[in-house]
C-alpha cells in the first residue's frame, strides 16, 4: 500500500523492498547451480537513453516526444505494468457511456499508445479519447492545458508483472531468464524506460498540479466504484455526474473495464488481430 511516507524519497522505495530482496538472494544458490551463464533481455537505446523493446520502431518513438498536446487531451501515464490498460478501458467505458470496444483495432485507434503509434496515431484518434504513455515527465509531451492521469503501483508487484511480461514477450529472448537476474536490472533502472523509482517520484512531486491525477493500482483494487467517480470527475464533471445518476452505466462501466472481462474479450481480440496482421 502506497503511503506518503512510502513515497517521499528513492532510499525510502528501496528499504521498503529489502525484505523481498532478501527473500530473492536466499535462493540465489539454487538458481546460480542450474544456470551457469546469465541470460538478460535484449532492448534498443533510444535517443534519450531509455531502453526500449526491440519491436518498438525508433522512429514512432522519437514523434511521440515531439508530439504537441491539445487542450482536450487526457495522457494515461505510467511506468510499465502498473495499470495502464486498465485504467484505459476505465476511460473508454466512461467515454462510451458503459459500453466496451468492439475490437482491439478500435481499441487501439480510440486509445493509442503514443510510443509504439507515433505522434500521427494521437493526432488523428477519435475524441473524446485517451493516449496511454509510459514516458517520465522530464520528456513527456506537456501541456498545461491538457490532463495526465498517472498511476502508481507497488514496487514488488510490478517488478514481478514485468519479469513474467519480459519472459512471455518473444522480442526480448529472455524465455530463459531467471527471476534474480532481472531483479537486479529492475532495481538499478536497467530495463524499459529506465528507473521505477525516478518515474513515480517525479510524478508523485506533481500530483497537486490541477491538471493531474494521482491513482494507485491498489487504490482501484480495494474500491473501484470510488475510483471510477474519481476519475470521471478528473476527466470532467459532466462524466461523474452521468455516472451518478445512472447506477446501472456506472455498473457497466465497471464490469466492462475489469480483468475478467479484458480477459475473456480484449486479449482475443488483441490476438485476433496480430494474426490478422501476420497473414497480411
Amino acid at each position: 500500500m502506497f503511503t506518503t511516507a512510502y513515497l517521499s524519497e528513492r532510499e525510502q522505495f528501496k528499504s521498503e523492498n529489502c525484505h523481498f530482496q532478501k527473500c530473492i538472494e536466499g535462493n540465489s544458490q539454487k538458481v546460480i547451480t542450474k544456470v551457469k551463464k546469465k541470460i538478460l533481455p535484449e532492448y534498443q537505446k533510444t535517443s534519450c537513453g531509455f531502453s526500449i523493446p526491440k519491436q518498438f520502431s525508433l522512429e514512432a518513438f522519437n514523434s511521440a516526444l515531439s508530439y504537441e498536446p491539445r487542450p482536450d487531451d487526457l495522457f494515461i501515464t505510467t511506468y510499465p505494468k502498473c495499470g495502464a490498460t486498465w485504467v484505459q478501458n476505465i476511460v473508454a467505458c466512461i467515454h462510451q457511456e458503459g459500453s466496451p470496444f468492439s475490437s482491439a483495432l478500435e481499441f487501439f485507434n480510440n486509445a493509442p499508445f503514443l510510443e509504439m503509434s507515433g505522434a500521427e496515431a494521437a493526432r488523428v484518434m477519435k475524441r473524446p479519447g485517451a493516449i496511454k504513455t509510459h514516458l517520465p515527465i522530464d520528456v513527456i509531451p506537456w501541456f498545461s492545458q491538457a490532463k495526465y492521469i498517472y498511476v502508481a503501483r507497488n514496487p514488488k508487484d510490478c517488478c514481478v508483472s514485468f519479469y513474467h511480461h519480459t519472459k512471455n514477450f518473444t522480442g526480448y529472448k529472455f524465455k530463459n531468464g531467471s527471476f534474480d537476474d532481472y531483479f537486479e536490472l529492475f532495481m538499478k533502472g536497467e530495463v524499459d524506460y529506465g528507473d521505477y523509482f525516478d518515474s513515480l517520484i517525479s510524478w508523485y512531486e506533481r500530483r497537486n498540479d490541477p491538471n493531474v491525477l494521482f491513482i494507485t493500482y491498489e487504490q482501484l483494487k480495494e474500491d473501484i466504484k470510488r475510483n471510477v467517480l474519481k476519475i470521471a470527475n478528473f476527466m470532467g464533471s459532466e462524466y461523474k455526474e452521468m455516472l451518478e445518476k445512472n447506477e446501472t452505466m456506472l455498473k457497466d462501466v465497471i464490469k466492462h473495464s475489469s480483468f475478467e472481462f479484458m480477459k475473456e474479450t480484449l486479449n482475443q481480440q488483441i490476438s485476433e488481430l496480430a494474426r490478422q496482421t501476420r497473414k497480411s
